[in-house]
């Protein structure tokens, strides 16, 4: 296996990162309110607690990648 063809895939990806985080804008948004909302003053994120809107944001990164493979 050749180590360069790892880093090749590895740069497209976060070459597409971009245009794929553009896409999911609504999810992103909502995922952050939810993480900013949670944490407010001093407290530490719980774990599940934006879980909805975590998945919510894998699922359109996911679609949003499959979208953009050249």
């Amino acid at each position: 296996m050749s180590g360069s063809n790892v880093w090749n895939r590895t740069r497209e990806k976060l070459r597409r990162f971009p245009e794929v985080f553009a896409q999911c804008s609504e999810e992103a948004t909502a995922y952050g309110k939810c993480v900013a909302a949670t944490t407010t003053s001093k407290q530490e994120l719980k774990k599940d607690l934006c879980a909805k809107e975590f998945a919510a944001l894998r699922t359109c990164f996911s679609n949003a990648a499959k979208k953009t493979v050249k």
